[in-house]
């Protein structure tokens, strides 16, 4: 499996942003071809502070091979584009193969 993990830093309107990633993005990423599952997660730090990043989504593809041709789909491509709508703050994206899943 490969995943692709999307950090978003805080936005300058954390209320607009999760209207738009929940009722705009949301439903472009779920028409990639080849996703195969998404996990969406808000940050929180240990000590309480506010953490540089607000949001982590993270993208699962057989692999490394069909995240690009999903993101390469006119699908994904919308959907790429589609982040400066809303990522106020910033985004970082990175892909890795996955090696454990489920570690117990």
């Amino acid at each position: 499996m490969y995943r692709l993990t999307v950090l978003y830093n805080q936005p300058t309107d954390p209320a607009a942003f999760d209207d738009y990633y929940h009722n705009t993005h949301i439903p472009l990423a779920r028409d990639i071809p080849g996703l195969r599952g998404v996990s969406i997660s808000k940050s929180e730090s240990l000590d309480g502070s506010e953490p540089h990043i607000y949001l982590i989504t993270t993208l699962d593809f057989d692999s490394k091979e069909a995240l690009g041709a999903g993101l390469g789909s006119e699908a994904g491509k919308a959907t790429a584009a589609d982040v400066a709508n809303f990522a106020t703050g910033g985004v970082t994206m990175l892909g890795a193969e996955v090696i454990i899943e489920n570690f117990a």
